[in-house]
């Protein structure tokens, strides 16, 4: 790219001011990918070691094909890709409270947009994941109490740190058993966070789920010269 820095685009919505970013970081040598919320980082493609370890770590030992995936959570569209690499998968849906994230893939401003758009497999859905949950409907506006063999979220940044009040009650008992009424038996439910392993809601998990346990994903951070840590959280209903 010619200039070191781009602002693709930039949006007022409810939640505040988005802006997808773009601009060539010299310790990586290669273009990265930003979406800001006001002053708060969403997303970064210079970070997502966390987001494809964690559909690898719910997918994993899932038999398929057939297998019926949703997503909470576009962002830049790693877990997305990651799903539909997946070997398996027959149908994914992605859940994204920002119809100004879906308008950019769909304008190829960001680099998965295209893969994830031309794949019949994927529907980018336009809604409010945690209010999905609370209808009747549930996760798919297409088929009412359509059940998945994978719920997988990266929306907010933890359990404790979210990035509306309204989401709050999601990671209680009853916004988890909502959650566990849209998968399949065995089905599995992944969680992304920024923080370390919360032990009182793994507590809470385990009283809605089985085998409810929080991984560790470890990345170098090359721009503070150290490890980094994300936790993914595993449940089974």
């Amino acid at each position: 790219m010619s200039a070191r820095f781009q602002e693709l685009d930039w949006r007022s919505t409810p939640w505040g001011e988005i802006s997808l970013r773009c601009r060539w970081d010299p310790t990586f040598d290669a273009e990265v990918y930003e979406i800001k919320l006001d002053d708060d980082f969403l997303m970064s493609s210079l970070f997502t070691v966390a987001e494809v370890e964690m559909v690898r770590l719910a997918l994993a030992g899932m038999a398929g094909p057939g297998l019926d995936v949703a997503v909470g959570g576009l962002g830049l569209g790693y877990t997305a890709q990651t799903v539909l690499e997946t070997p398996g998968v027959r149908s994914l849906i992605v859940i994204e409270a920002l119809g100004e994230v879906i308008e950019w893939h769909e304008r190829g401003l960001i680099p998965a947009g295209a893969a994830l758009t031309s794949d019949e497999r994927c529907d980018l859905t336009h809604g409010d994941f945690f209010a999905m949950l609370r209808s009747d409907v549930g996760l798919d506006p297409t088929q009412p109490g359509r059940r998945f063999h994978a719920v997988i979220v990266d929306i907010d940044h933890s359990p404790r740190h979210v990035l509306h009040s309204s989401h709050a009650e999601f990671y209680e008992p009853a916004g988890l058993q909502r959650l566990a009424g849209c998968l399949h038996p065995g089905g599995v439910f992944a969680l992304w966070s920024n923080d370390p392993p919360d032990g009182e809601f793994i507590q809470t998990l385990s009283g809605v789920f089985t085998d409810a346990k929080a991984e560790i994903v470890s990345f170098r951070n090359p721009l503070q010269e150290n490890a980094a840590t994300n936790t993914v959280y595993l449940a089974h209903r």
